[in-house]
């Protein structure tokens, strides 16, 4: 159940840091799925937004299912990947980000289409980083 706790906080604080891609990858919909019984049971008039939901079913992890937890585990293990891949990229490109994209707000893939828009120039780690993780 500890473990459980622990990747209920873990996919919350993911979330956050998640553009609407990783949403079309069906991480929502598999929780959703996988929590069906437990959202309607326990979490039916919260909400949606700022974590609320995930706080409701934190607060009801002793009487989540088997599936709900795996859902929740899965979801966050694919989210801590994701992450980490958006990290690496981050890190492998910030020399470039600085240089070009410097005036391009953070979010919904706007320094990404930076650095594609000045791709000539982006320095060959970055490109290799991107295409190591499946970026253009």
């Amino acid at each position: 159940m500890k473990r459980l706790c622990i990747c209920l906080l873990t996919l919350g604080g993911l979330l956050l840091l998640v553009n609407p891609v990783m949403a079309q990858q069906g991480l929502v919909e598999s929780v959703v799925t996988g929590c069906k019984a437990e959202l309607e049971k326990y979490c039916s008039n919260v909400t949606p937004g700022e974590g609320r939901i995930l706080a409701c079913l934190y607060a009801h992890n002793d009487k989540l299912s088997g599936r709900c937890e795996y859902a929740l585990y899965d979801a966050a293990v694919q989210l801590e990947r994701a992450v980490a891949a958006l990290s690496y990229v981050a890190n492998e490109c910030a020399p470039d980000l600085r240089k070009h994209c410097a005036r391009v707000e953070a979010g919904e893939g706007r320094l990404l289409d930076c650095l594609q828009k000045n791709d000539a120039e982006v320095s060959n780690r970055c490109k290799q980083a991107r295409k190591d993780v499946g970026l253009k």
